[in-house]
């Protein structure tokens, strides 16, 4: 029997950094997740940290503002894997007016505390780098600021900082069973890869599977639940690159909805997303040519150069489990969360809906309501702490790439950069006692090393090919089939 003060079931971004704000604040937590960690929806975002723009057209001003200031917060955090980009907005004359627009981004600007990133402004796409890509049409656009993320690795980081802060993360562990009493809960849970069960008991469960959360609910025969998720499947392609400069677009629809073109891993563009409802929860969710064609034909009422499905080379969907707000449609239903906790008995807290960017406030406010029933005293203290590989002067990235380039003078600069960009700091934990690109070991294809493999088995919880080439990093994407089966291979007889 394990016993412990707080049991959370989910590896996605919201158990993760549950799990991390709780450890931090000297609590014995215990973590497991059925899969791998951000195998699921928290893998398969837009990879963004933003406010969320279109949100102001629903008049959701809290939301928005809650994750303009978050945005801030994570980029001092996370500097290598979280960066700022310009965005870029052409103006559709069939659509929304430019006064509208520039009411929106006069509020992004300001109702955030914006600090970090440059102000928004009217551009002149004939003379802008951007405006080669688009339809002569398309003569007058916005420039905006958001940033970028590495969605999967945004997880890892926070699982790992619960480690190092004492929590025990479990993957491929599965929740078969929940037991409330009143002042613990009996959990039984499987190790998917043995087949062993084992019980652990906690003073408090957190409930963070995110679309499987009401089946975990259901785990518990006496529990009742009153709050609903609302199960929306969203999907991206990538294409080969689509442009050179550093400008991502986002494209208004004539449904009401955007979508996004980011420069991608260097050498392609993602374009996405969609917004379709689910009946219920897919194992794993896939992209359908329906999708696809919709895709495409939304990108190409602005590019003039159109693409189409042959095109793509990679693609994901991942189910968002919103709270169900009764909205009409999909688009419509809010992004914000909702913190279920129910206290007669051991206390259970369930996490409905969410977004990426306000992972770190939830798991803070999740603290503000376990802290009587746990008796937390302990201060916030996420606010201003590095994830992982953050741990730069000011949060410089450049200084901090400057300066491996002076010490690695040996390695390759894409790979350099790469290692930069993924690990921050930790990169002198892939290449101690490295001095030549012999000393990285076995080259698998692409930019893979064996000291990156044994890094990301050894210190992020990796355990298969997948696990590291689609969620620790996006290598797949330059790894061929046969590649692929020798990674595989070598990971079995390791």
């Amino acid at each position: 029997m394990i016993t412990t003060d707080l049991l959370v079931i989910g590896g996605g971004v919201n158990g993760a950094g549950i799990a991390r704000d709780a450890a931090g604040r000297g609590l014995r937590v215990f973590l497991c997740e059925k899969d791998d960690l951000a195998q699921h929806t928290s893998s398969a975002s837009t990879k963004l940290i933003h406010g969320g723009l279109r949100y102001l057209e629903y008049y959701d001003f809290k939301l928005v503002r809650h994750a303009l200031r978050e945005r801030e917060l994570l980029l001092r955090a996370a500097p290598h894997i979280i960066w700022p980009m310009r965005f870029v907005l052409p103006h559709h004359k069939a659509l929304r007016p430019q006064w509208v627009i520039r009411t929106g981004l006069f509020l992004y600007d300001h109702i955030g505390g914006r600090k970090l990133l440059p102000s928004s402004h009217r551009i002149d796409l004939r003379k802008h780098p951007a405006g080669a890509l688009l339809k002569p049409a398309f003569k007058t656009g916005f420039e905006y600021s958001d940033c970028w993320v590495q969605d999967a690795r945004l997880v890892v980081l926070n699982a790992m900082d619960a480690g190092r802060l004492g929590a025990e993360i479990r993957t491929r562990t599965r929740c078969i069973g929940i037991k409330r009493h009143d002042s613990h809960w009996l959990a039984d849970l499987r190790d998917e890869r043995s087949g062993h069960i084992y019980s652990v008991e906690a003073r408090a469960l957190v409930n963070a599977a995110g679309p499987w959360v009401e089946q975990v609910l259901r785990l518990d025969t006496d529990r009742h639940f009153g709050a609903r998720v609302r199960l929306v499947r969203g999907s991206h392609i990538v294409v080969p690159r689509l442009f050179d400069h550093g400008y991502p677009y986002i494209f208004q629809n004539a449904d009401g909805r955007v979508l996004f073109a980011i420069p991608f891993e260097r050498e392609f563009t993602l374009l996405g997303t969609t917004e379709q409802e689910e009946g219920e929860v897919p194992e794993r969710a896939q992209i359908t040519a329906q999708e696809i064609s919709y895709i495409c034909s939304a990108v190409n009422e602005y590019l003039n150069k159109p693409i189409t499905p042959v095109d793509v080379v990679w693609s994901y969907s991942g189910v968002r489990p919103l709270y169900d707000d009764a909205a009409i449609s999909a688009t419509k239903v809010t992004r914000d969360y909702k913190l279920d906790l129910d206290t007669e008995g051991a206390p259970i807290l369930s996490v409905f809906g969410g977004k990426i960017t306000t992972y770190r406030v939830l798991a803070e406010q999740v603290m503000h309501l376990l802290a009587k029933p746990l008796q937390i005293g302990q201060p916030d203290w996420t606010a201003t702490a590095p994830l992982p590989g953050g741990e730069m002067e000011s949060a410089d990235f450049a200084a901090f790439l400057s300066a491996c380039r002076s010490t690695y003078t040996w390695l390759q600069d894409n790979l350099l950069y790469d290692y930069a960009r993924n690990y921050g700091t930790r990169i002198t934990k892939i290449l101690e006692g490295c001095r030549s690109m012999t000393d990285l070991g076995r080259h698998f294809g692409g930019p893979l090393y064996e000291r990156e493999v044994d890094y990301l088995i050894n210190h992020e919880f990796a355990r298969t090919a997948e696990d590291i080439l689609w969620r620790r990093s996006k290598k797949g994407l330059f790894l061929s089939g046969r590649a692929v089966r020798d990674l595989e291979s070598w990971l079995a007889n390791r």
